[in-house]
């Protein structure tokens, strides 16, 4: 079985490049299954009904967040779709579901979304203890288990890695942008990387106007982000797991 995580979407440019690249991916990876970040969808920050509308219309089995879930308010219309995981370690009783466990080719996959809390600010619970507690519930429910930490340092992911090492099938990090050449099956076979990249204009400032970000630089003042315009690009990474053991035999990062 081979699953698909795709790259932080960025605006209406990153899901245009989803619904131009997705099917021929599909089609040469022979992918089962396909999970997409879209916390960046709305332009940038956050998702609104249209772009998770858009985004699973292409067959995506799961979308996740991340620190700009509440970017747009609509989120609260649609937040229960069971397509649809935000952070698992937001406060109790913050509405929506922390992972989801899905059907695919006979198996049950998991999949967890958590946010980090170094470098972000964002008010959360603990992602190594939630993420355990987790695991815990499910793990005799489910084949697999996948996991989204969107987190901002690396060293944090890498952390988490090798805390759920031998508890999940695969770890792979978003968040910042930027795809990282670190894939690897760690010790006790869980697949992990720590940046997956993203899926939006590639001739920018992770996703942002170059200009308006260098004028940010040089003047310290709040100039307002602007969506790049131009040739885009989408990263990922595929997982291709043993159907026998549930464990992924082979991790190969996607840069289109």
């Amino acid at each position: 079985m081979k699953i698909l995580a795709v790259g932080d979407i960025i605006g209406n440019a990153g899901i245009k490049e989803l619904k131009n690249k997705l099917y021929q991916l599909r089609q040469k990876e022979e992918i089962d299954f396909v999970i997409v970040n879209g916390e960046n969808s709305a332009e940038g920050m956050g998702i609104t009904e249209k772009n998770f509308n858009d985004i699973i219309s292409e067959n995506v089995d799961v979308v996740t967040m991340g620190n700009h879930t509440w970017g747009k308010k609509e989120i609260f219309k649609f937040i229960d779709h069971p397509k649809l995981i935000r952070p698992a370690n937001y406060p109790k009783g913050v509405v929506g579901k922390g992972y989801g466990i899905y059907e695919c080719k006979g198996k049950k996959i998991a999949v967890i979304n958590l946010i980090g809390r170094v470098y972000i600010n964002i008010l959360s619970d603990n992602p190594f203890l939630i993420a355990k507690n987790i695991i815990k519930k499910i793990k005799d429910k489910v084949d697999m288990i996948i996991v989204d930490f969107h987190a901002e340092a690396t060293g944090e992911k890498v952390t988490m890695g090798y805390y759920l090492d031998g508890m999940v099938t695969a770890i792979f990090g978003t968040h910042t942008h930027v795809q990282t050449a670190d894939e690897r099956i760690l010790p006790k076979g869980t697949a992990y990387i720590s940046d997956i990249g993203m899926t939006g204009p590639k001739n920018s400032a992770l996703g942002m106007d170059i200009s308006v970000v260098i004028k940010r630089f040089e003047t310290a003042l709040p100039e307002k982000y602007k969506m790049a315009v131009g040739e885009c690009m989408l990263n990922g990474v595929i997982f291709d797991v043993d159907e026998k053991t549930n464990k992924v035999k082979e991790i190969t990062r996607v840069n289109m």
